[in-house]
């Protein structure tokens, strides 16, 4: 399963010579992964209010070319795999056709001691 965003970069994600930041990636991953969750119909909101929450354990990001301020962006995440306690996500960003960043996160699903809880049904089913 996978779902695409758009992502138009912004002046304040930006250095002063007009680069995107590279903390800002991450944001946009989680933006992406919110909207594939929110696509499947599930909400990170619910999920938290349950007592839930994923927790990243793992980024890897390869940066390929920058982005650049204005740039016109598509993030494609993807549901990799789930296993009873983890979710892995990847990521592919784009300007056009040019394929200038990719990444991998691995959530761990944790209660609000911090303690490892199953993966909820919603989620363990995108993956089918």
């Amino acid at each position: 399963m996978n779902n695409d965003i758009k992502i138009q970069v912004r002046y304040n994600e930006c250095d002063p010579m007009g680069v995107s930041h590279h903390a800002v990636y991450p944001v946009w991953f989680e933006m992406g992964r919110t909207e594939l969750l929110r696509s499947n119909g599930g909400c990170y909101r619910e999920l938290e209010e349950s007592g839930l929450f994923l927790a990243v354990s793992e980024l890897r990001i390869q940066y390929k070319a920058p982005a650049k301020y204005d740039d016109l962006l598509v993030l494609t995440t993807t549901l990799e795999s789930t296993t009873r306690v983890r979710v892995t996500h990847k990521y592919e960003l784009r300007r056009g056709t040019q394929i200038i960043t990719t990444a991998t996160t691995v959530l761990v699903c944790i209660d609000a001691k911090g303690n490892v809880q199953p993966i909820p049904e919603l989620i363990s089913k995108c993956d089918e």
